[in-house]
């Protein structure tokens, strides 16, 4: 054996164990916290790794993949579990013939997402096993039992990480000997297997509830479940990420470490709370693992003083602790998370980005509107309203742009719009989707709009990259996941074969060109698409002629203020342009918006 050391995040550790396990498809749509594991198990080239459209497309990928035999993988975040609960009770219902193991990336506190949830319900839901590590150790050994587990019980292994687990970094011991097992890739073809016609399905579902008594005797005696004996005055119940916050809180306990967090091993319950005088559960998010021993009957205590939302800390735990009466405050627990005397950073898009003047023109829309009617006068873009959707241009719904009325979920903008014309709002609605989300959800909308003669204007901003979760690419920039070259997926062609009639390409950058381009939709009383193109600021890594305030010329009207890019800002009274993170020439919006001209070139051209 050659073992080494590496210092891995859980999601990189995750990937190594996946590929040593002897996966052969990976299969992934980006969402933090869960975006590392398919970008890093890519790098293995003697492996299949995508970015599919979406995480349904995902699970279906790998379902397939599962039905020719190989391991394979499937990565997304909570809210993309949505996304594939379909084919994902499918598989839970059809079983497996490689083994198929499926990451939710949970996100408490709700660092990067829309929303707050705990997939561990899922698990009960689909009555499938479900592993949570607690390090990247635990990420890179469990993963490889969870193969095991698939194959063994003939089911999908749900694998649940949260942020902190997912991107904290720590040692891992590895074996770089390691060869990746060999497995033969052949369908067998089984009809009352994977047809889920009615007569069949309900053939399978006995043995989904076969499947999960047996897996309750493998949870009873695996080493994931494991007793760490302390003093008997205590005993804590816990697993992932809230076992390491609990070690930190309690000094002088017994723990029984749950890294099978379902099904649960209830001899195993009943004998580690027969030991100890009080037993008390520290999990994160719903007290699934406290409900699921209350069922069996076992007396403990959790969540009555414990948070139920966001994330936990050591600080957290202890207190919470104290309120229960099982700690005496001692104040020996430090707030290492408290960050103190640090400047503020406001949500805003970088500069340069090509979705400013879109939002700028959008914003100043409403803005004109208001003064309109204040004259007596109408105008085609009052009351306007704009659905928003899941991506780094939901920026645009803070100050200064405010230019952003709903945001949902991944694809929801172009329903959402459809929904309030079809409702009768007075006014236009405008639904803004960025590229990578149009290929994840928001071409159904376009179709739904097509078929229901939806009245509406669709913005598509364009930046070629899902800029979101770290410039990944996706079907539209024509690059795989594992740096290969392919055709790339045309929006215009999409749209126009959808059967849109009024489809205008502009450039982002152009802001004259923008506000036409949005005007003369809303003008049409028909279904229209905008696509708004221009380059992720981040990724462009061309800088030339910086721009400047002239302010001979400058009369503070603050106009420029309004695209809210981070490179102009206002000191003692004065603007000026940081040249540092000014794009110059590859932008130049605050030069087209200046009523002054005093926005100029540095180098004077």
């Amino acid at each position: 054996m050659n073992k080494v050391r590496k210092l891995l995040s859980g999601n990189e550790a995750i990937a190594l164990g996946a590929y040593h396990a002897g996966a052969q498809v990976a299969t992934a749509y980006p969402g933090t916290p869960s975006t590392e594991i398919l970008e890093a198990i890519a790098e293995h080239k003697d492996i299949y790794a995508e970015w599919s459209t979406n995480e349904k497309v995902a699970m279906e990928v790998g379902l397939g993949a599962s039905y020719a035999g190989v391991r394979t993988l499937v990565s997304m975040k909570h809210v993309g579990l949505n996304v594939a609960a379909d084919p994902f009770m499918a598989a839970a219902t059809t079983g497996v013939h490689g083994g198929l193991v499926v990451i939710s990336a949970d996100d408490p506190g709700i660092h990067s997402s829309q929303g707050e949830q705990d997939n561990r319900h899922f698990a009960k839901l689909a009555r499938v096993p479900m592993l949570e590590p607690a390090d990247s150790q635990e990420a890179y050994d469990f993963i490889q039992i969870a193969y095991e587990l698939s194959e063994k019980y003939d089911t999908p292994v749900l694998f649940r990480i949260t942020t902190r687990v997912a991107h904290s970094k720590s040692v891992v011991e590895i074996d770089e000997s390691h060869s990746r097992p060999a497995r033969s890739k052949r369908f067998q073809h089984d009809v009352e297997k994977y047809v889920m016609l009615p007569s069949n399905a309900r053939t399978r579902v006995p043995n989904m509830h076969k499947r999960i008594t047996e897996l309750v005797e493998f949870a009873e005696n695996t080493n994931m479940n494991r007793i760490i004996q302390g003093p008997d005055r205590l005993g804590i119940i816990t697993g992932g990420v809230g076992y390491q916050y609990a070690r930190e809180a309690f000094t002088d306990a017994s723990f029984l470490k749950l890294g099978m967090i379902y099904p649960l091993p209830p001899k195993l319950l009943r004998s580690f709370t027969g030991k100890v005088k009080k037993s008390f559960v520290v999990e994160e998010l719903d007290p699934f693992l406290e409900e699921g021993i209350k069922i069996l009957g076992i007396n403990v205590e959790g969540k009555q003083h414990i948070p139920r939302a966001g994330e936990l800390n050591s600080l957290s735990v202890y207190n919470a602790a104290v309120k229960a009466g099982i700690e005496e405050e001692t104040g020996r627990i430090v707030d290492a998370h408290a960050v103190k005397d640090l400047p503020g950073r406001p949500p805003l898009l970088c500069p340069g980005c090509p979705h400013s003047g879109a939002f700028f023109v959008l914003s100043t829309m409403g803005q004109r509107a208001k003064l309109l009617d204040a004259a007596g006068k109408s105008a085609t873009e009052s009351n306007l309203i704009i659905t928003g959707d899941i991506g780094c241009y939901t920026l645009a719904a803070y100050p200064p742009l405010r230019a952003m009325d709903t945001t949902a979920c991944m694809g929801a903008s172009i329903g959402q719009a459809i929904g309030l014309e079809k409702a009768g709002v007075s006014g236009k609605v405008i639904a803004v989707i960025g590229d990578s989300t149009f290929m994840h959800s928001g071409i159904t909308g376009v179709v739904d709009a097509v078929y229901n003669n939806a009245k509406i204007t669709v913005l598509v901003l364009d930046n070629g990259t899902t800029a979101m979760t770290g410039h990944q690419d996706h079907p539209g920039t024509g690059v795989t996941a594992q740096g290969i070259v392919t055709k790339a997926v045309d929006i215009e062609k999409i749209v126009r074969g959808i059967g849109v009639n009024d489809v205008q390409v502009v450039n982002a950058f152009d802001v004259k060109a923008v506000r036409q381009a949005i005007k003369s939709a809303l003008d049409h009383d028909e279904l229209s698409v905008v696509i708004v193109r221009g380059d992720c600021a981040v990724k462009n890594k061309k800088r030339s002629n910086p721009r400047q305030v002239d302010t001979d010329k400058c009369n503070n009207c603050d106009v420029c203020l309004m695209i809210g890019c981070p490179a102009i800002q206002k000191k003692d009274g004065k603007l000026h342009i940081d040249i540092n993170a000014c794009m110059g020439d590859e932008c130049g919006i605050c030069s087209q918006i200046c009523p002054k001209r005093a926005i100029v070139p540095v180098s004077g051209k």
